[in-house]
């Protein structure tokens, strides 16, 4: 696995917003970056990255199915009493999931190691499925890459494929929060892949969502929300008014109410108790109950977090970084300290995506900080022997 330099496309910023892709700075940070790419054996895809996630993604569902039978576990996860029978009724009726993306430490010597499983609301979804195979495209043509050059990436495929597997007829509707161009484009996307399956899909945002005099919930117009795909957590719906009405209403969701197990941090610590030692795990363990942690390095993260939030870094016992953030209300879990593999000064972090069960493609991104966030970079990638 190496980090090559290669000179941008000159018109890269009108490509990509030809294609939709308005968020390539972030507050005025480049986001999208194709400065460098990150070159990998088929081996390395393969054996470091494909497999493994593959496994994991097993053993995940593996972990559902004992978790949603023992109300011990639901209560180390802080789900609420409310939510474990939405999340056991979800299970049991087999509702499907779309999609999900493990984060690894890898630096293509030894195994890839997990960080964390974004199994409810991953984004840096249309930028890895699609925008960076269109740079791999360019890149051959222009000469850039050699024409073997080839990509971790069948995610638009297996997307939607798995949208084509519901067979699900009527309207199906997408919603994010208002204000994240962000998530607005990757519903966009995804909406376009449910399109291009056959479903009848409608955008529309969270905030506009109402529910009528039955406890049912409905779009602006006053359609019925019979199926909702939503980037929005399960952990902010327990939160919300219409929390409630959940166990009554006759929405199904995507992601479906079992993720809202795999989603939370606490599985890290429950993966490693059913797996020790396992190559692609790291030691975990609840950090609220641990009277001392069994290492001297590690981080500290909330159960329940995103893009990085609250997490704070500990070597020989002591602090030495922490990151902002408003979470960790629910407690905390503790894992050994695996720093990405700096290259360059730049330490990426690479995302395998599960799509429909499957793994089946890769994102990079990177960052000088040891924590990766919403501002860090994308990086692109390829597959050279």
């Amino acid at each position: 696995m190496r980090r090559v330099p290669l000179a941008p496309r000159p018109e890269w910023r009108e490509i990509a917003e030809n294609n939709g892709f308005f968020f390539h700075h972030i507050n005025g940070e480049i986001y999208w970056d194709e400065s460098a790419y990150y070159a990998l054996s088929l081996k390395e895809i393969e054996d470091g990255l494909e497999d493994p996630a593959q496994e994991l993604a097993d053993m995940c569902r593996e972990l559902v199915a004992d978790a949603v039978n023992s109300e011990e576990i639901l209560e180390l996860l802080a789900i609420p009493p409310l939510f474990r029978d939405i999340a056991r009724d979800s299970w049991r009726r087999n509702e499907p999931s779309l999609y999900g993306r493990f984060d690894f430490a890898y630096d293509g010597h030894g195994p890839a190691k997990l960080y964390e499983y974004n199994a409810d609301t991953p984004t840096a979804l249309y930028e890895a499925a699609y925008f960076q195979w269109l740079w791999l495209e360019d890149r051959i043509r222009d000469g850039g890459l050699p024409p073997h050059a080839d990509q971790f990436n069948s995610i638009q495929e297996r997307l939607i494929e798995t949208f084509a597997s519901l067979r699900v007829s009527g309207l199906t509707h997408f919603a994010a929060m208002k204000g994240s161009e962000e998530d607005r484009a990757t519903v966009e996307y995804l909406l376009d892949c449910a399109r291009q399956a056959g479903i009848d899909g409608r955008q529309t945002y969270m905030e506009d969502i109402v529910t009528d005099s039955l406890g049912l919930f409905m779009d602006p117009d006053g359609q019925a929300i019979h199926r909702l795909f939503k980037l929005y957590p399960w952990e902010f719906m327990w939160r919300d008014a219409f929390a409630p009405l959940l166990p009554g209403c006759d929405t199904t969701f995507i992601e479906p109410a079992w993720k809202m197990i795999l989603s939370n941090k606490g599985i890290l610590p429950l993966l490693w108790e059913r797996h020790p030692g396992h190559p692609n795990l790291l030691p975990a363990w609840f950090h609220d109950m641990a009277k001392s942690p069994p290492v001297n390095d590690y981080v500290v993260k909330p159960l329940l977090s995103r893009e990085g939030a609250n997490i704070h870094v500990f070597r020989g016992h002591r602090q030495v970084f922490v990151s902002d953030g408003e979470y960790g209300g629910e407690g905390y879990i503790g894992q050994a300290l695996c720093p990405p593999p700096f290259v360059d000064g730049q330490g990426p972090v690479c995302g395998v995506w599960i799509v429909g069960g499957k793994s089946c493609g890769l994102g990079i991104r990177e960052d000088t900080s040891p924590i990766t966030s919403n501002l860090s970079r994308f990086i692109p990638h390829c597959i050279l022997e």
